[in-house]
């Protein structure tokens, strides 16, 4: 008796059950933490990525367990409430599109739209940037995924989690856990992917480019700058009203000098919070049995190619332009125009000043990553309304 309890208990532990697959993900979860934790890359995103990505691929937690939630009911009354995993109930949040909305809340009440407005020409920037989306578009089209898949792994060319998120669930859903993984498993890792491709695109005299300093925007121009991006873009792609409505209405917050209250909750105990649960919940969706498939591969291969594309069109963009310019503008600033806030700007300062240690590209690289913002949740706009039914 003693020992058939103990040979039962030995073949419930999570040694017993370990199957090679959820083994890979555990070394990329571990892989993940040290990336961030010892080499600091973005070790806000990659930590709570990494850590949901551990947990879920424990053996016999259930903390990923698929669940029947009351909205499940509510939609399909043929279905029976049940209970499930912490995490998977965290990752409905991203399945509603609930939590992408929300973090563009606070990013906008962290954003200084100051650059774009004072040096307009970063817009140009920031669209050649998305360039990485409709090309990985056409790519994902040519490997057998339709309209609405490709439309949604071309996305993570902006470099922009929450708008991947939310482009996926409106148009491929089944493809979510993939895609989200991908896009922040690429923003967090901007300083390995993006330098490589700055300095083979650009001439060392390019990147010693000191460029002069921006022109004073006053605070009437700041607080009418979201009031008429939220206008004009909804009313032309209304798809995108939720994502730009609700990083416009974040700066506002930060800009109006009437809301510093709800502009301070925005920036740091919301946002914060936000992105600790979106975080887990991402990474706890990459659990090795349905992750590492084909079709997850090939989304994995894509992702890299949007980005890689993204950030060498803002650059040969930036090129054009320094060229026009006679000189005065530095191709580097170009690379920012994805939608990885702040960390493309803080890779273009980098790089420049890894050529010329008085250059200060920061704030010139502000103005094309804040545009990179708008610009994914414009081109999300966009595939929805040529894809999903607007």
């Amino acid at each position: 008796m003693i020992l058939a309890t103990i040979q039962e208990f030995i073949l419930t532990t999570g040694l017993m059950n370990m199957d090679m697959k959820s083994g890979i993900m555990i070394i990329v979860a571990l892989t993940f933490l040290y990336l961030a934790i010892r080499r600091g890359f973005e070790p806000l995103l990659l930590v709570p990525i990494a850590f949901g990505m551990l947990l879920s691929n424990l053996p016999l937690t259930g903390i990923f367990e698929h669940t029947v939630t009351a909205f499940d009911v509510y939609m399909d009354p043929s279905k029976t409430e049940t209970s499930g995993g912490l995490f998977y109930l965290f990752y409905s949040f991203n399945k509603l599109g609930i939590f992408p909305p929300l973090i563009f809340l606070g990013i906008g009440a962290m954003t200084d739209f100051g650059p774009l407005i004072a040096n307009p020409k970063s817009l140009l920037l920031g669209a050649a940037a998305q360039l990485g989306i409709f090309t990985t578009f056409i790519g994902a089209i040519f490997l057998g995924f339709n309209a609405q898949e490709a439309a949604s792994i071309g996305i993570i060319g902006g470099a922009d989690g929450p708008t991947a998120i939310f482009l996926t669930t409106k148009l491929a859903p089944h493809l979510l856990g993939a895609i989200a993984v991908a896009a922040y498993s690429y923003m967090a890792l901007v300083p390995v992917i993006q330098p490589p491709i700055m300095k083979v695109l650009t001439t060392k005299k390019e990147r010693m480019i000191k460029m002069d300093q921006l022109r004073v925007v006053s605070q009437r121009e700041k607080i009418l700058f979201p009031i008429f991006v939220t206008v004009i873009v909804t009313l032309i792609l209304p798809p995108a009203a939720a994502l730009v409505g609700m990083l416009m209405l974040g700066n506002l917050f930060k800009e109006s000098g009437c809301t510093a209250r709800l502009s301070e909750t925005a920036s740091n105990a919301f946002i914060n919070i936000v992105t600790i649960l979106l975080g887990i919940s991402v990474g706890a969706s990459a659990q090795g049995p349905t992750f590492l498939v084909p079709e997850t591969i090939k989304i994995i291969v894509l992702g890299v190619l949007a980005f890689a594309v993204g950030t060498a069109g803002g650059v040969l963009l930036g090129k054009v332009m320094c060229a026009l310019s006679g000189g005065k503008i530095n191709p580097l600033i170009g690379s920012a125009g994805v939608s990885a806030v702040p960390m493309a700007a803080r890779v273009s300062q980098k790089v420049g000043q890894a050529e010329n240690p008085s250059n200060f590209l920061l704030m010139h690289a502000m103005g094309p990553n804040v545009a990179g913002v708008i610009g994914s949740a414009v081109a999300a706009g966009v595939l929805l309304s040529m894809f999903g039914g607007y």
